[in-house]
């Protein structure tokens, strides 16, 4: 059979060797040796050309080689809702039993978790494949900027990543770790600075909490907030905050504080990685100087 005709009976030219000695092609592995015009994928599963596999192709091979009913879970299925997920493995859930090959996890789930079609394949919800990409992460900074992700771009909500830490429990304790810490925070840099906060003894409840002036009219949201004294820290992360108009906004609501006698510390989150002493000397020193003129009249709001 030609192959223009291997190609129609293919999906995105992956096709099973099975489907290959259907067609008349009686040894497929043998156009696959080095040098020959297709490359082996998985286990009975063949690529119709010698070139690099694309992201749509690596998944397509190990979907037929898993079986029916599969779901892309893990860093593949994360990268599919849009996060940005490390890891080159490509993790499948599967009904039955299976066994995967290379960088292809077969993991069999019972019950079956529900799956979406995203892009033609078939995809966990956010939650699950976060928490199992989580599986696979080794140190908390990776698991936290994930985690925190998934939550700012919406595609979660923590108490889904909860849930889905607490039902699945094996090699879950990085995830359900990472949640326990980082509460409502919302990024790496941000649970850095709960913890200097923390360390010394400048304690406040109030995290992204929003503040209103005197008639009600909303100013900011801060990433802490230390209520008694009126002063405001932002800890302005190109990674969560900048994007193209992002600086302006910056700006902006910087003459908001302003406008309303607000003081503000703004910390990088390179600062509060690499120099925590000096960003707690600076966060002090602004607490003190707050302390000592009067508080401007604003307060915390609810915002439902």
């Amino acid at each position: 059979m030609r192959i223009e005709h291997l190609r129609e009976r293919s999906d995105l030219g992956v096709i099973s060797t099975t489907a290959l000695k259907s067609l008349g092609v009686s040894d497929p592995w043998r156009r696959c040796t080095p040098g020959g015009p297709w490359q082996r994928m998985h286990p009975g599963v063949v690529l119709l050309h010698n070139g690099p596999p694309t992201p749509d192709q690596h998944l397509t091979a190990a979907l037929l080689r898993a079986g029916p009913g599969a779901a892309v879970t893990g860093a593949e299925a994360c990268r599919r809702h849009g996060l940005p997920a490390r890891g080159q493995e490509i993790h499948l859930l599967v009904p039955g039993s299976a066994r995967g090959s290379g960088s292809l996890i077969l993991e069999r789930a019972s019950p079956m978790p529900p799956s979406a079609d995203v892009g033609g394949f078939p995809v966990v919800s956010a939650a699950r494949a976060v928490v199992d990409a989580c599986r696979f992460l080794r140190t908390t900074d990776e698991a936290t900027a994930l985690i925190a992700a998934a939550i700012q771009r919406r595609r979660c909500t923590p108490d889904e990543l909860r849930a889905e830490a607490r039902t699945n429990r094996y090699g879950t304790k990085l995830a359900r770790d990472v949640l326990r810490d980082l509460g409502r925070a919302e990024s790496v840099a941000e649970r850095d600075a709960r913890r200097l906060s923390r360390k010394i003894r400048l304690t406040t409840p109030h995290w992204n909490a929003t503040i209103a002036d005197a008639n009600g009219v909303i100013i900011a949201r801060p990433d802490a907030w230390y209520d008694n004294v009126g002063l405001a820290w932002e800890i302005d992360s190109r990674a969560f905050h900048y994007g193209p108009r992002d600086y302006e906004r910056t700006l902006t609501r910087n003459t908001r504080y302003a406008a309303a006698g607000i003081l503000v510390v703004q910390t990088l989150p390179t600062r509060l990685r690499d120099q925590p002493e000096v960003v707690a000397r600076e966060l002090k020193a602004a607490h003190k100087a707050a302390a000592a003129r009067p508080r401007p009249p604003v307060h915390v709001v609810e915002v439902t």
